[in-house]
């Protein structure tokens, strides 16, 4: 611990105050102080004259002369165990071999003294210089520093290299990237050399190794950056394994040809997709009875991953809707590799699951005003919104008590534009229950979404426009997307009875909105070995929306390469819907 520390404050000291080169100012050492309002403590962390690293945690409300004559204290005693180390007795010292206290003082950035019943919080200020005997630090406040550093395990050629990076005091578009190819030893030498890359992508965030470094491994060195001209120490990290090659034509690739840039300012590209959450990809069940034509490396959720972020960040949406996201791939992989591409993640857990549903937009072209996200069972027990269909429901209390055990969400987001404030969107975000019988189930779970997303863009933010994506598990002929599309459903529709008489609920529903599929009605979106179906939806609000395109989606020919979704040119059972929105 103490040698990293010693590192790190021996780098600052090389690089200089506040980002400004070091021989524009006197050489000190650093004094590097983490002050934090939320937080009781401060910390202080120095190398003193003996070169004993000190950490030290201070109440911030402390007066400073409490702090300042700790320092002293701790500094007397590394003299006189630096004394007893030489086995000199040094005259000043004494017989006794007490170290005197050495005079320490803190001067403000004007060269004045602070003083000492100043509290600890108000006193350590970034460019003060603090006297410790002769010895002289300039109080570094704050100063950016990494806290987390990783890079995928899986690397492919010819697919972006996404690290994550997590800062304190810092952003990762601030910070600065040198990425290095391994170059194996000559002539028998000991260990790896490390080589800088010169391509254009080199000194980027994401790097996209080349077809030329399969079989090498690659090392980040990464240096945190405020934006302010303020850098801290840097970190490296290298990767686990080596560079492998890709697996050729992609799924996707044709598709990118219509995605090459950004859309307009005045127009949104939208984006649905169910990822196939790796905590059902990698059962026992899923490879040998769901998808066992796929190979088995291709269901590993890293040699996924690679695939997705390559797919997501070819498409250059502004808003991104996913359904199956595990905790983890949208913490470690998707909200860092995205993050990189201008997108902003939201993420709603499903209950008692590990996955759920994420929400990214375009930082650029929306800023998030709130967030309205609930749990279809929670709401329908607890929410006076929901209280006449709360009572209907009481007359089927089997099917009631089944809506209640489904864990699925509703992800709901209210979004202005950053060139049009005026702009407002409500981007809605669902995965409806599963089960083939369990329509009646899926119209219950819609009607609690619809309402819930009128009291939003009706109530709350009176005429807002509506984008509602997901997996709604619905065919076109389903009593769901009827629903949804017309705007009622009657109470003897055939889905109320969907799983037998027995559980039948007939109920009239109905909800204000004019929706439409912009990417109408395709063959399928979902393709697996024993089924094909259009399960996936944009539905969007043709009072307001207008759909300018809509990306094809790929060929039969494509996604039957392999035979069946997942396959090792494509990552998920479900294709992506992609349409370009504008405003009327």
């Amino acid at each position: 611990m103490w040698r990293g520390l010693r590192a790190a404050l021996g780098w600052l000291s090389r690089l200089g105050g506040g980002g400004a080169p070091p021989a524009a100012m006197e050489p000190m050492e650093r004094a590097v102080v983490r002050c934090v309002p939320s937080e009781p403590k401060l910390s202080l962390q120095l190398v003193l004259p003996d070169g004993s690293a000190r950490y030290m945690q201070r109440d911030q409300a402390e007066p400073l002369g409490r702090a300042l004559a700790r320092i002293a204290t701790n500094a007397a005693k590394g003299r006189a165990k630096a004394g007893k180390k030489s086995k000199k007795p040094r005259a000043e010292d004494g017989e006794a071999g007490e170290a005197e206290l050495p005079e320490v003082r803190l001067f403000s950035r004007d060269g004045r003294a602070v003083s000492e019943e100043v509290p600890n919080a108000a006193a350590w200020q970034d460019g003060a210089v603090l006297q410790v005997g002769a010895a002289r630090y300039r109080v570094e406040r704050n100063p950016p520093a990494l806290t987390e550093l990783r890079l995928p395990r899986s690397l492919l050629a010819g697919f972006p290299v996404c690290p994550k990076v997590s800062a304190e005091f810092a952003a990762p578009q601030h910070c600065l990237f040198r990425w290095y190819r391994e170059r194996l030893p000559q002539g028998g030498g000991e260990g790896p050399v490390w080589e800088e890359e010169r391509e254009p992508e080199g000194g980027e965030r994401v790097f996209t190794p080349s077809n030329a470094l399969v079989g090498l491994r690659l090392k980040l060195r990464c240096t945190p950056g405020d934006g302010a001209r303020r850098f801290g120490p840097p970190r490296e990290v290298e990767s686990s394994g080596p560079v492998e090659a890709g697996p050729g034509v992609c799924t996707f690739d044709a598709r990118h040809l219509y995605t090459r840039k950004v859309c307009g300012r005045s127009s949104v590209r939208a984006v649905s997709y169910n990822i196939l959450a790796d905590t059902y990809a990698q059962t026992e069940f899923s490879r040998t009875v769901l998808y066992p034509y796929c190979a088995p490396y291709a269901l590993e959720v890293d040699y996924r991953q690679n695939l997705l972020k390559k797919e997501l960040a070819g498409y250059n949406a502004d808003l991104i809707c996913l359904q199956e996201v595990d905790k983890s791939v949208f913490t470690d992989s998707l909200a860092p590799a995205l993050d990189a591409f201008g997108l902003e993640g939201l993420f709603k857990i499903k209950e008692k699951q590990h996955e759920g549903l994420a929400t990214f937009y375009r930082r650029d072209k929306f800023s998030l005003l709130s967030q309205h996200d609930i749990a279809f069972s929670e709401a329908l027990l607890s929410e006076a919104l929901h209280a006449e269909l709360r009572d209907k429901l009481g007359q089927y209390p089997v099917v009631r008590d089944k809506v209640l055990q489904r864990s699925s969400v509703l992800q709901v987001s209210v979004l202005q534009s950053e060139t049009d404030p005026s702009r407002k969107l409500c981007v809605a975000n669902t995965h409806l229950y599963w089960h083939p019988k369990g329509g009646n189930i899926r119209l219950i779970q819609i009607a609690i979404a619809l309402s819930h997303i009128e009291h939003v863009a009706c109530d709350l933010y009176p005429n807002i426009p509506v984008v509602f994506c997901g997996d709604f598990n619905s065919t076109p002929s389903s009593g769901t997307y009827g629903f949804i599309n017309t705007g009622g459903i009657a109470e003897d529709h055939e889905d109320w009875a969907s799983n037998g008489e027995e559980e039948r609920c007939n109920m009239p529903l109905s909800h204000p909105f004019k929706l439409q599929s912009a990417c109408g009605e395709p063959a399928y979106t979902n393709y697996v070995g024993g089924f094909y179906g259009c399960l996936d939806y944009i539905f969007i609000d043709k009072n307001a929306l207008e759909v300018e395109q809509v990306i094809p989606l790929p060929s039969h020919e494509e996604v039957t390469t392999h035979q069946a979704l997942p396959s090792v040119s494509h990552p998920s059972d479900h294709i992506a819907l992609i349409c370009d929105l504008k405003w009327k």
